[in-house]
């Protein structure tokens, strides 16, 4: 990735904070003893005339794309990980599933947890020892044994959404851990709203579909009405 196009998927910015349009297949930062090209790697070039760099507020997986949000210095950061924390921050995705939800809409309330020591990162639905996760869901459309779904994330626990819609009966597409092995994971960052000003309004952001979720509505021939997408 060069200079210019991380410049290019800035969706916002003011003194505080960004939020970047985080490309599918790129992780956003190191984990693990894997040394490959990571997002946070071209930060200096978002400066925008500060002295130090901005960096993560929150974490998105390697494959999921769309809103990301990030602090422009330190005080910044602190106030947006509360609001994470808190759950003050609108989280509003989209997915492509297998198949689809038993209902149009609905909500899944499912504590989650570690599979074991040996898949730390990995997660399974665990009513007795897990955490909280919350996570409503509506479907946009439904065509060729696939789903158009909006999920708002009510919680952030790891792979969250995945694992809910796998528990639901429909898994995202490309999900080769809690699915089926096939293309790109169509999990997608849609739309993030962050309360950061107090007399102000929410901040609001929106990611448009990466090339691969649009080639897949296109060919399951379902349309992207994006004003239809949310009531949040």
């Amino acid at each position: 990735m060069t200079n210019d196009e991380i410049l290019a998927r800035v969706l916002y910015r003011d003194a505080l904070m960004l939020v970047l349009d985080k490309p599918a297949g790129i992780a956003v930062h190191v984990a693990g003893p894997v040394r490959a090209e990571t997002l946070d790697q071209h930060f200096d070039a978002l400066r925008y005339g500060l002295p130090k760099r901005p960096e993560l507020a929150h974490r998105l997986d390697r494959e999921t794309s769309g809103c990301l949000v990030l602090g422009r210095h330190r005080k910044a950061l602190a106030d947006l990980g509360k609001l994470f924390e808190l759950g003050k921050v609108e989280k509003i995705y989209l997915a492509v599933v297998e198949g689809g939800p038993p209902n149009d809409e609905g909500r899944i309330d499912l504590p989650l947890a570690k599979k074991d020591a040996q898949r730390g990162w990995q997660m399974k639905v665990d009513k007795e020892k897990g955490q909280s996760a919350l996570t409503e869901y509506r479907v946009l459309a439904r065509a060729n044994g696939h789903s158009l779904v909006e999920l708002n994330l009510h919680t952030g626990r790891t792979h969250q959404l995945r694992v809910h819609m796998a528990a639901l009966g429909c898994p995202i597409l490309g999900d080769r851990i809690y699915g089926i092995a096939g293309p790109m994971l169509h999990l997608h960052s849609w739309r993030v709203g962050v309360p950061l000003y107090p007399k102000r309004e929410t901040i609001r952001a929106t990611a448009p579909p990466p090339p691969h979720v649009a080639e897949t509505l296109a060919r399951l021939q379902i349309s992207f009405d994006e004003s239809a997408l949310s009531r949040v």
